[in-house]
């Protein structure tokens, strides 16, 4: 059994379950490195991380480097003599950093990899219409995410899930799978797997606002992925008269309502809002007007004439 020194890297809600688990488990955490604080809101003021918050709560040393190569930062963390580090949604590390700790550094990546690789994998496995996809841990190595893997465990996509729904499954399901992980590696006992990257390999790259505009063209099918692919974060959008509108939720029709071209509309401005893709209509059932709330469509069809 190897006695453990873990540091752990990770900053959004989605990294602090794996960190909870691991101290609620007795692993003994060295120390926590995170995004430095930054400037929010309407006043500016300084906000931390969600890793920074529940570390501070469990009086586990935080460091916020600006710099990951810095001389000082390096020394630093070779200060705290860990022979393992675990990362969870964080930045790229410089092989000076991963390459550090006597066991290596690990990685939790929200997919099966060697399938979508990147930094948006819940969003593609939607946006591309997946039924399954899953967690992986794996250590790192120069290449992003391509590193050998520890375990995996796969994760149902359902047919009405959008992103927030997968990623809070794949959030708690993450977590357990870092804790068999470090469980393995303190019993020496854990498989180091190559990926197999003998077939098709799909991507999961940065998803910019740009990239998120509805094409109507696509077929109903492929927008109804699209739309909650990208929700509630950070939204697909189209323009309707004019004015931009994130799409929230829309359901699949069964037949052509909205008009002949990709894009047309049809409302009663009461109770629908259908769209025409390139195959069937869309009926939009949550949205937001630019400039007012996120609301379901008949609210804002009680205060919005199309």
């Amino acid at each position: 059994m190897t006695d453990l020194r873990i540091i752990y890297m990770g900053t959004p809600e989605f990294a602090v379950p794996s960190l909870q688990i691991l101290v609620e488990n007795n692993f003994n955490v060295v120390a926590v490195i995170t995004a430095p604080d930054k400037p929010k809101g309407r006043g500016q003021k300084l906000a931390t991380s969600p890793v920074k918050d529940y570390a501070v709560s469990q009086d586990i040393p935080v460091l916020q480097p600006t710099n990951l190569k810095s001389p000082e930062f390096i020394e630093e963390l070779k200060s705290y003599k860990a022979n393992l580090q675990i990362v969870v949604a964080f930045r790229m590390l410089p092989e000076v950093v991963w390459d550090m700790p006597e066991i290596g550094t690990f990685n939790l990546h929200a997919s099966l990899l060697p399938q979508y690789r990147g930094a948006a994998p819940i969003n593609w496995a939607i946006i591309n219409g997946e039924k399954e996809t899953g967690v992986t841990t794996f250590f790192l190595k120069h290449e992003i995410d391509t590193g050998n893997i520890i375990f995996q465990e796969k994760e149902p996509i359902e047919e009405d899930d959008n992103v927030g729904d997968l990623y809070g499954r794949l959030m708690d399901r993450g977590s357990k799978l870092v804790l068999k992980t470090v469980q393995a590696i303190q019993e020496d006992d854990y498989p180091q797997d190559p990926q197999d990257e003998s077939g098709e390999i799909k991507h999961a790259p940065k998803i910019f606002k740009e990239t998120c505009e509805i094409d109507w063209s696509k077929s109903s099918e492929k927008v109804y992925n699209f739309i909650r692919g990208l929700s509630p974060y950070p939204a697909a959008w189209t323009m309707i008269n004019g004015t931009q509108f994130k799409i929230y939720k829309a359901e699949k029709l069964e037949m052509t309502t909205a008009g002949d071209q990709p894009g047309d509309y049809k409302t009663d401005n009461k109770t629908y809002l259908h769209i025409q893709s390139g195959g069937n209509s869309l009926a939009i059932t949550e949205l937001q007007m630019q400039g007012k709330k996120r609301m379901d469509i008949e609210s804002f069809l009680r205060g919005n004439n199309l």
